[in-house]
């Protein structure tokens, strides 16, 4: 703009001033800008002599300020940042059935870690500086700002996405998010944190298909250890930790072959073609069967909960 700006003043000072066509003017506005130095189409006048004089050192002033926005823009990132940004945006767009995990505290930090190992999708929303710097070197993707505005939610694919964490440090903004986020989405699956037991049935009434609340599950682990500490440590040894050491698997019957569709447990025959075992079903409707019986009829839109070591949980994939 205020490059085109000293080009019209020279082609004005040119046609007006020195009476020289509009051709003319933009003729010697340009090689006098430029430095090029092509003859004049007139002999000048000691008048036009002075004006190209305060043409050039114009330009040029006006040239080094461009230069040093341009180089100030580029040495702060803001360009690059700009870039990048973009980039991550396109990549949240094209997820589908991924996870936005809200807030990257202690609990936010251990459910993205969780998904990462299990190679799930997710998006996190953060607004802390130093914490979103903590995100990209993990190398999740992440949109900077606050859960509780309906604008970052959108931007993390909350109407595309499956489910949602919401682990921020405050009851009131869980609460927020929690229906923020069913409006947004009526199907998602919504998992909240909550510090206070009072909170717990507000946040399920607002849409949280399950609230959890860390201090009270670590109470209670801590005093397991103590009344049952070999049972505490043989489920801690059944981990969920990702392809390398997960023991226990869910799999949708829907995902199996079309022909085990309403057949029995007993005619997977897992345990003989994988070493796996059902140690639990959970029908269409959300009941959960213990250690269901092997005639058990598979249906639609129920799980099995598999157990066994990492090699028999891949020879699953292998196998069905």
């Amino acid at each position: 703009m205020l490059f085109l700006s000293a080009i019209l003043i020279g082609v004005l000072g040119y046609s007006y001033l020195f009476g020289y066509s509009l051709v003319d003017g933009l003729y010697m506005t340009i090689i006098t800008i430029t430095t090029v130095g092509f003859s004049e189409v007139h002999p000048m006048t000691d008048g036009s002599k002075f004006f190209t004089i305060f043409l050039i050192l114009t330009s040029i002033s006006i040239y080094g300020y461009v230069v040093t926005v341009v180089s100030e823009y580029l040495s702060n990132s803001t360009l690059m940042e700009e870039i990048r940004m973009k980039k991550v945006l396109k990549k949240i767009n094209s997820l589908n059935g991924h996870t936005v995990v809200c807030g990257y505290g202690r609990n936010g930090r251990q459910a993205a870690a969780k998904l990462k190992n299990f190679n799930k999708s997710c998006v996190v929303i953060e607004k802390s500086p130093e914490l979103l710097k903590e995100i990209e070197e993990e190398g999740f993707l992440y949109i900077e700002g606050d859960a509780t505005d309906d604008d970052s939610l959108i931007k993390a694919g909350i109407e595309k996405a499956e489910n949602l964490i919401t682990a921020l440090p405050s009851d009131a903004n869980n609460l927020y998010v929690v229906l923020s986020a069913r409006q947004l989405n009526s199907k998602v699956t919504i998992v909240s944190r909550a510090t206070n037991e009072s909170t717990q049935s507000k946040l399920k009434i607002a849409g949280a298909d399950n609230v959890i609340m860390p201090d009270k599950i670590g109470g209670d682990h801590m005093a397991s250890l103590v009344v049952t500490p070999d049972l505490v440590e043989f489920v801690s040894r059944i981990t969920l930790d990702g392809e390398n050491s997960a023991n226990l698997e869910e799999i949708a019957v829907e995902d199996l072959p079309k022909e085990y569709l309403l057949k029995s447990i007993r005619d997977l025959d897992l345990r003989r073609k994988t070493g796996c075992s059902v140690i639990g079903y959970v029908t269409g409707e959300g009941e959960y069967i213990i250690n269901p019986p092997s005639d058990m009829v598979l249906t639609a839109k129920s799980n099995l909960i598999l157990l066994g070591r990492p090699d028999q949980i891949a020879k699953i994939k292998e196998v069905f």
